[in-house]
């Protein structure tokens, strides 16, 4: 075991310890709500997760998704809303999980929780499943687009593109706390740039419902083939090209063990086809931002790697509210896991990977 093991099975609870508060909580939060779930046995899925925990209601057919902070620093109540929005507004693509319910936050659940369907089916495997993926994409970005103040809670950013470019921002000066290469701080920074350049001009893609989260370890497939998306707590108004991009991203496609896959060029630009034909009026306009938006999703989950190598050490919050990504919400297994796979994507090969990739799609999705 290297020390950095022996820090993170410090700060981690064990799984027993975990489970058995966490099934305590959440049969109180039950009872005190009325609900007959509090009855059912009650199974604790693997923690897979740096955002939520899963606790099977045995019987029911249903999850109880429960936050272990908000990824976007929302308050308790606010972060419950937001994902009951996100679950609302996605089920109507027929790719994602019904929501049955919820449990408001209380000393029991500082976070409350989400009542959702439980998905029976198999991990993704790729890159066989790939045309799955881009249908279940493609049904929620086709969804019509409301008003902008019926879009409320979801993120509606005037200008998404501009936002985007902003919260990478926010994420990079994570960079030099983070210790990553100086080839790999120059490689951002000059990408930053670009996208930086690409925000001065006025053009912009179409705006539609997208998850933000679509990596291929958040889909389970059904026994019929669909692929349904189960993760949406970061759902906003922005471009269909960043689901593209982070299903098939390096760093998405190699995140999950259960999904783990090096895609190629050419699966890749078979995808981005596949998609095109499914998502119809919602693919007009969209091809010119796919290799961008690639460069943006890729920024994004490079700089989030700094930001959480930077945050993961500090010592967990008191309260429900905010975000928090201390390693003291997850178990020794998955901390060791992520740590492994962030100083994996924040070394030079893997950001020169990732250049090369974008050089070689946008070959690849030429006419």
């Amino acid at each position: 075991m290297n020390p950095t093991d022996a820090s993170d099975n410090a700060l981690a609870p064990s799984r027993s310890d975990r489970t058995q508060a966490l099934c305590t909580a959440l049969r109180a939060a039950l009872a005190g709500a009325h609900h007959p779930g509090a009855q059912q046995p009650l199974e604790p899925l693997p923690d897979k997760g740096l955002a939520h925990d899963h606790v099977r209601l045995v019987g029911s057919g249903l999850l109880a998704r429960i936050p272990k902070q908000s990824q976007m620093g929302l308050g308790a109540a606010h972060n419950l809303a937001y994902q009951r929005a996100c679950f609302d507004r996605a089920a109507r693509s027929g790719h994602t999980p019904s929501l049955h319910g919820w449990l408001a936050p209380s000393v029991q659940l500082p976070r409350g929780a989400l009542l959702v369907d439980e998905v029976v089916g198999r991990p993704a495997r790729l890159p066989d499943d790939l045309p799955a993926i881009a249908l279940s994409l493609a049904s929620l970005h086709a969804l019509a687009l409301p008003s902008l103040a019926d879009g409320a809670p979801l993120l509606w950013a005037p200008d998404p593109l501009r936002a985007l470019h902003d919260e990478i921002g926010a994420q990079a000066r994570y960079l030099p706390a983070a210790c990553v290469a100086p080839e790999v701080a120059h490689a951002v920074a000059q990408q930053l740039q670009q996208l930086k350049a690409r925000c001065a001009a006025p053009e912009r893609p179409p705006r539609r419902l997208v998850a933000f989260d679509a990596h291929p370890g958040n889909f389970i497939v059904r026994d019929d083939g669909r692929a349904v998306l189960v993760d949406l707590e970061k759902c906003r108004y922005s471009y269909p090209g960043l689901d593209l991009a982070h299903a098939t991203l390096y760093t998405s496609t190699t995140w999950d063990v259960d999904t783990h896959a090096v895609l190629n060029v050419h699966a890749v630009a078979g995808f981005y086809r596949d998609w095109t034909a499914a998502a119809g009026p919602a693919a007009q306009g969209a091809a010119a931002w796919h290799v961008p938006l690639r460069s943006a999703m890729a920024l994004w989950s490079l700089t989030w790697c700094a930001k959480w190598r930077v945050l993961s050490d500090e010592s967990a919050r008191k309260g429900g509210d905010g975000e928090d990504w201390s390693v003291q919400h997850s178990q020794a297994q998955l901390v060791r896991h992520v740590r492994e796979r962030v100083d994996h994507y924040l070394s030079p090969c893997v950001v020169q990977r990732l250049l090369h990739e974008l050089s070689a799609l946008s070959e690849a999705l030429c006419p």
